[in-house]
């Protein structure tokens, strides 16, 4: 088994685990790994017996990469994606940040996580991408988000206004602080704290959220994901921001933005008996009363 290891931040809390991780890996033969360069650069002098490990920096060598697994938070997946592309690579996402819908595997179970991969027991969880097209192509090839696209005003405290269009056919404007595309995956995320739905993954839609927004009867909409959504830009600032997940950019009121599905999808790795439900239920804490 190939797999490649992904992270950001080196987290001295975590320690133990980290060490017992590598210490694992290292003695199972059957497990070639490397290290992504700027990981290692954080980690090497921390955890013993992977100064000389093999590493990566490009997404041309994850080719042959069984399994990609990614130390950290749910963000630390977003950036493994940017490397994986379109690239058939499952993401097993190892839980050493904070809350985690995504990097569902507690850091306490790691261990146990990599016995079920090598013995087979998983399965793949696919998430539906969604991909900004603009034609100044300002987010180059890396031009998709797993949780969402944002529009957000900048540099003013005035409202901006997002005219949107679904298949070309007028829908509303939105008088707002912005507004979020979202993929059932992003449901909960910023989606989720601006009141948009929870939506179970592979149900085939996008999430329109308003942030703020002016008029109190502007409500969440949820629409296939078919269909492609065009929003043109209006507001008493020339600038705008648009962010795919963490990513920002600037764009100004003459760019138009198509929101659209992405051909390919991300592939997170499950270890059998979790669920979409479960993972909610865990994080959100629904059924707990702590009244008491």
């Amino acid at each position: 088994m190939k797999l490649a290891i992904f992270g950001k931040e080196y987290n001295e809390e975590k320690k133990n685990i980290i060490e017992d991780f590598f210490h694992y890996i290292n003695d199972h033969k059957e497990i070639q790994y490397m290290i992504y360069a700027p990981f290692l650069s954080k980690i090497e002098n921390k955890i013993a017996n992977i100064s000389q490990a093999n590493t990566f920096t490009t997404s041309e060598e994850l080719e042959g990469v069984d399994f990609l697994c990614s130390l950290g938070g749910d963000g630390t997946i977003l950036e493994s994606l940017l490397l994986i592309k379109s690239r058939k690579i499952p993401i097993l996402g190892i839980n050493t940040g904070r809350l985690g819908f995504l990097a569902s595997i507690a850091s306490n179970d790691t261990i146990t996580s990599i016995e079920n991969i090598l013995n087979g027991d998983y399965y793949l969880d696919e998430r539906t991408l969604v991909r900004l097209v603009t034609k100044d192509h300002i987010f180059g090839d890396t031009n998709f988000a797993l949780n969402e696209v944002t529009i957000h005003k900048k540099e003013t405290s005035s409202m901006i206004i997002v005219h949107a269009y679904i298949n070309d056919e007028y829908l509303t404007s939105y008088w707002a602080d912005g507004l979020i595309v979202s993929t059932p995956t992003g449901s909960t995320g910023y989606s989720l704290s601006c009141n948009g739905p929870i939506v179970m993954p592979n149900s085939g839609v996008f999430i329109i959220t308003p942030i703020a927004p002016h008029n109190l009867n502007m409500r969440p909409l949820i629409i296939p994901d078919s269909k492609k959504i065009r929003l043109v830009l209006e507001g008493r600032g020339n600038e705008f921001m648009v962010s795919l997940d963490s990513r920002n950019a600037t764009v100004d009121e003459k760019t138009e933005l198509i929101i659209e599905k992405e051909s390919f999808r991300a592939q997170i790795l499950r270890i059998k008996g979790q669920s979409f439900a479960s993972t909610v239920r865990n994080k959100l804490y629904w059924g707990h009363d702590n009244r008491n």
